[in-house]
Parts: C-alpha cells; sequence; structure tokens
C-alpha cells in the first residue's frame, strides 16, 4: 500500500533573501524533520535549523520535535532576534524623554 503523503512548506528569510521550499512528506513527519528534509540548512550559509524556533502561520510551535505536519502547513524558521524589542522601544522612550526635557528649557 501506498504511503500518504503530505504536502508542505517550509520558509525563511533575511533581509536580502526569503526562501520557500514546498515539499512532500510522510504522515507523521514532526515540524523539526520537515525542515531537516527540505534541505534548508544546506542552501542558508550558518543557519542552524536544529536551534531555530519554528512556527506555523505565524504561531510559535513550541514542542516542534514533537509535533507532526498537516498537510498545508506553511513551517516557519524563524531567526533569533538581535536585540530585545524592549530594550529598543526602552531605549526610543529614554530619547523622546531626553527631547522633550531639552524642549522644557
Amino acid at each position: 500500500m501506498a504511503e500518504h503523503l503530505l504536502q508542505v512548506e517550509v520558509a525563511y528569510a533575511t533581509a536580502e533573501q526569503q526562501w520557500l521550499l514546498t515539499l512532500e512528506v510522510a504522515a507523521g513527519t514532526t515540524l523539526r524533520e520537515a525542515v531537516r528534509l527540505s534541505g534548508l540548512a544546506e542552501q542558508v550559509p550558518g543557519l542552524d535549523a536544529e536551534a531555530c524556533p519554528l512556527g506555523i502561520f505565524g504561531k510559535v510551535v513550541k514542542e516542534a520535535d514533537q509535533q507532526t505536519v498537516v498537510d498545508g502547513d506553511r513551517i516557519e524558521v524563524y531567526r533569533p532576534l538581535m536585540i530585545d524589542p524592549k530594550e529598543v522601544r526602552k531605549q526610543r522612550a529614554d530619547k523622546v524623554a531626553r527631547v522633550f526635557k531639552k524642549a522644557k528649557r
């Protein structure tokens, strides 16, 4: 009997380039296995696909090593943050506060 295959996409993007790879995987394949099978790590120098967080259609999946794919899933490989968004907001607020303080003088 033929094995049932599911069609999924693996997506990854940098500031310079985007990858959207379509592949067929066996039922029961986990998200992390699908990323491995896509060959994305070989196409993107320096990408550690084993450590990157994964998501499906914009929602982070905490157990990517255990969650199985569903036909039509778009598995997104997320890059690590270079700077904490909270820190960026804090720096921006401090800068605005300094500008207003100077303007009141």
